[in-house]
């Protein structure tokens, strides 16, 4: 039997990081178009303002004032003199997620978890994994089911790139078997997948294109760098209203079908089954979610 594809949890269109040392942006980011925030203590926060940015960023998500935004605290690893004040910290403010850094086995998700029980991390507070190493893409099957409270898989192309020893090219042709090991994995387990960040910010085109092929390679939204790539992300990774229109027409054929008692559907010449539908309602059920986040932001 065919599998059906799965409801959408919540829109992730666009998952921007924000720099946790940086108080202006921490308040900038209650007013951006962004589905999910990532707000940052490894890579976007120089060493000696580490313990600044934890305080910062614990009292942002304590203060709220978010909206519907999802609330992501991208930790230091639990290797680092940080993480485990990090994720101390984070599992008391309780965001909606608490993303872990080069993740390479099952066992450093499950370190991780056993961790935020002994800190008391809310049970809605999920675990996201940065997929960006060797090791760690070869062991995305493993990881993705480590654990219940695994909420999905964000791609860290920057380091994947640079321990691939690749390049970065425009069509990404390195990182397609990466992409691919991590989606099915990611799928499997009925996670969420994020692609990964364009860094070029003067290259509308480019972040056009990119955003594009991570629609159809199957991600859920993109990692974005700045509040200027919002809104490319934001229309790429929602349905369009050809789209929407479509998926209409498509449920209103099977159920007139249904009710005339027929065994066979077609729509425009082409076979409906109950996969397009399936497809079709959760195409619906996402361009709904969409409207209100933007109706509630």
């Amino acid at each position: 039997m065919t599998d059906q594809p799965k409801a959408p949890s919540r829109p992730r269109r666009s998952m921007l990081y924000m720099p946790g040392s940086n108080p202006r942006a921490l308040e900038k980011a209650k007013t951006l178009a962004a589905d999910s925030l990532i707000l940052d203590l490894e890579d976007a926060v120089a060493v000696d303002a580490k313990a600044e940015a934890r305080r910062l960023v614990a009292e942002a998500v304590k203060g709220g004032g978010y909206g519907p935004r999802e609330l992501i605290i991208r930790i230091n690893g639990l290797d680092t003199p940080w993480g485990l004040e990090d994720l101390q910290a984070a599992c008391a403010a309780g965001p909606d997620a608490i993303l872990l850094p080069k993740v390479e086995s099952a066992e450093m998700v499950q370190h991780a978890e056993a961790l935020m029980t002994q800190y008391g991390a809310p049970a809605r507070t999920t675990i996201w994994c940065m997929m960006e190493t060797p090791r760690g893409i070869l062991r995305a099957e493993e990881i993705a089911g480590a654990s219940k409270r695994l909420g999905g898989f964000v791609m860290g192309t920057n380091d994947l790139t640079k321990e691939l020893q690749a390049r970065h090219t425009p069509d990404r042709l390195p990182l397609i078997p990466s992409f691919a090991l991590c989606l099915l994995a990611a799928r499997a387990e009925g996670l969420a997948i994020i692609d990964g960040t364009f860094t070029d910010l003067n290259d509308d085109e480019g972040l056009i294109a990119s955003c594009r092929q991570g629609v159809e390679l199957g991600f859920d939204g993109k990692t974005l760098l700045h509040p200027k790539q919002l809104a490319a992300a934001n229309e790429a990774f929602a349905p369009s209203d050809a789209e929407i229109e479509q998926a209409r027409r498509i449920i209103e054929a099977f159920e007139k079908a249904e009710t005339e008692g027929k065994g066979v559907v077609l729509l425009d010449g082409k076979l409906v089954e109950n996969l397009h539908v399936a497809e079709a309602k959760n195409l619906l059920a996402k361009a709904e979610m969409i409207a209100r986040l933007n109706a509630e932001a």
